[in-house]
């Protein structure tokens, strides 16, 4: 048992599974202020565009007829096609890919930009063969060619 705790402990204190947990905890977090910000800005903010539409109150009666609600429709036991909940988790999802993307973008134009890498020098060609030699040699691998430094 002492090895199996002692192979847990290795494992949990690997970097990897350390940063992934992190990951996992920062982006609960984040989940929340996405949601908090299509639920309470965007969604206010569309329904006013749409006069007014409450998507989620959308919904198809199975047995033909017309209900005030779907709780109504639920209370006299009718099954209910829910289309108006499908719209909204759809809307959801693409305004929450569209918060995750703004904030993609902002966390790369933070980010310090690599600094630019010299160009490499070109390689040292032999003049009689043309092929390529290393820079301390005194002659050619190839055809054994005496070389200038």
């Amino acid at each position: 048992m002492k090895k199996f705790l002692e192979e847990f402990k290795a494992f949990a204190m690997r970097g990897n599974v350390v940063d992934m947990a992190v990951g996992v905890v920062i982006g609960g977090a984040f989940g929340s202020i996405t949601t908090s910000l299509v639920n309470d800005i965007f969604m206010p903010l569309l329904g006013v565009i749409t006069g007014g539409i409450n998507f989620g109150g959308l919904f198809y009666a199975l047995d033909g007829q017309k209900y005030a609600s779907i709780e109504a429709a639920t209370a006299a036991g009718v099954g209910t096609l829910n289309y108006g909940a499908f719209i909204q988790y759809v809307i959801n999802f693409i305004l929450i890919a569209f918060c995750m993307f703004l904030v993609v973008r902002l966390m790369n134009k933070l980010k310090k930009p690599e600094p630019p890498k010299a160009p490499a020098k070109p390689p040292r060609i032999c003049p009689f063969c043309k092929s390529e030699i290393a820079e301390d040699a005194t002659r050619c691998p190839h055809c054994t060619s005496m070389l200038d430094k």
